[in-house]
């Protein structure tokens, strides 16, 4: 893993694959925190009148409730955003940043738990000083939330969609006989997996062809692991010739009969 303060990050996965994740620059990180604050903040607008019907049955247990909603909101906003939205919350889609592990493995749940709870440690005194002081000496930019939850944040740039029906085109996929298995590797394939996957298929042609074979190797044994398709599906095919199938089953979902009838008539 390369360790210099730099933009860009190299990582080595356990597959011996390597890729580069470009990091986010603080002034990045600080506009989507901004607008991160601003949902919480007009979201804690909506439930201060919402809570505030409890005054008419105590003042009180009203203010109980206020402080402990308001706290799930701080911290839940956080673990719900980055949890389904695979490390991005509001701000960091509209600035295109992403949450991912420092070792380019999936990221997990436990991870963001530490990272957004450590988040009030980060904010110490005020405005982030603290977290902001991490970032600096880290040559990952990482806080002392990603510190501890080994996580890093990247930018996660618009990509103009390839052109998938030239690459696959004439291509019987052997996996697409298993709905419930194609559903599932998606599922399992992190963002960071799937453009792996896909940059190697495009830019395959680039490569020396030992250098091919050993990365289609390296790949194919990595995303068998995630999902165990039965032999007779794989059977025969080359390292390449899978990750061409998974490429298109993450990349082109499965077109119901339905839809391609109502596709042809038109």
């Amino acid at each position: 893993m390369n360790g210099s303060r730099t933009a860009t990050l190299t990582i080595r996965t356990p597959e011996g694959v390597n890729f580069a994740l470009q990091l986010a620059s603080p002034v990045a990180r600080f506009l989507a925190w901004f607008v991160d604050f601003a949902v919480i903040s007009a979201m804690s607008m909506v439930l201060s009148t919402a809570l505030a019907l409890l005054n008419l049955i105590s003042i009180d247990f009203a203010h109980a409730v206020s402080i402990l909603a308001f706290f799930l909101l701080q911290i839940g906003y956080g673990f719900f955003c980055e949890w389904v939205w695979r490390g991005q919350t509001v701000g960091k889609r509209i600035m295109r940043l992403r949450v991912v592990d420092a070792s380019g493995l999936r990221l997990q749940f436990s991870q963001i738990v530490i990272r957004n709870l450590l988040r009030f440690v980060d904010m110490l005194p005020a405005f982030y000083l603290v977290g902001g002081v991490a970032a600096t000496l880290s040559s990952r930019g990482q806080r002392l939330g990603d510190i501890a939850a080994n996580t890093i944040v990247i930018r996660s740039p618009k990509f103009e969609e390839p052109d998938l029906e030239q690459v696959m085109a004439g291509k019987f996929n052997s996996l697409r006989g298993y709905p419930h298995l194609e559903a599932r590797l998606r599922q399992r394939i992190s963002p960071l997996e799937a453009s792996i996957a896909l940059q190697a298929i495009l830019r395959r042609e680039t490569f020396e062809p030992n250098a091919r074979a050993e990365l289609f190797a390296r790949l194919g044994e990595h995303f068998r692991s995630l999902v165990d398709f039965p032999p007779e599906s794989t059977e025969g095919i080359t390292d390449e010739q899978y990750m061409r199938n998974v490429v298109d089953i993450v990349f082109r979902p499965r077109v119901s009969r339905t839809q391609a009838t109502a596709a042809n008539v038109k």
